[in-house]
């Protein structure tokens, strides 16, 4: 069962880690993307699935190299599961599944959408890039897996230029309405008051 997991955790941090590749695939080159006669999916996803075969490829060697066992890890693994569901279901609410997949950003004459900052947009601007976190926080914690723990920084730190052109192309896209939710809102983590 152990081995399991630590496989279905090595294979979940791999795609996850991608995903910020997949979107600085789009996001410096969005005029680029809307110019395409076709959906540029068609050229989008199958780079993605060749960027998680390359990462898997490149890690697959130290996939069994674990920093710890505890079976308890799997408890805050558990509540960070919990969490990033809740924070993709949460996501869902007011904002379209064309969103959510990045129509707007890639289609010529794709329906110009508003911009949401209600529900937990109102405490956090990009929530599913947190649940992305979550998710590959709790299988780190969780599995004790090394290459899992370094592919939660390399998606932290590629994820960070992702976002920040990402709040680019929204404020290019929504003007002075994104600047000042920008300004009231944090990126990723909402704030608390003591």
């Amino acid at each position: 069962m152990e081995q399991t997991l630590q496989t279905i955790g090595w294979i979940a941090c791999v795609i996850y880690a991608t995903i910020p590749g997949f979107w600085l695939l789009i996001h410096p080159r969005v005029d680029y993307w809307r110019s395409r006669p076709r959906s540029p999916y068609r050229i989008l996803l199958p780079a993605w699935i060749a960027m998680w075969l390359l990462l898997a490829a490149v890690t697959a060697h130290w996939r069994d190299l674990t920093a710890y066992h505890r079976w308890w890890c799997w408890i805050p693994a558990g509540v960070l599961f919990g969490a990033g569901l809740t924070l993709y279901k949460l996501s869902g609410t007011a904002f379209s599944p064309a969103q959510l997949g990045g129509l707007p950003e890639v289609l010529p004459g794709h329906p110009q959408q508003g911009l949401v900052t209600t529900g937990i947009r109102a405490h956090v601007r990009h929530p599913i890039y947190l649940a992305h976190l979550c998710e590959m926080l709790a299988w780190s914690i969780g599995t004790g897996l090394a290459v899992c723990w370094a592919l939660t920084a390399f998606a932290i730190v590629t994820g960070a230029v992702m976002i920040t052109m990402e709040d680019k192309e929204l404020e290019n896209r929504f003007g002075e309405e994104y600047r000042q939710y920008r300004l009231r809102v944090p990126a990723l983590l909402p704030r608390t008051t003591l």
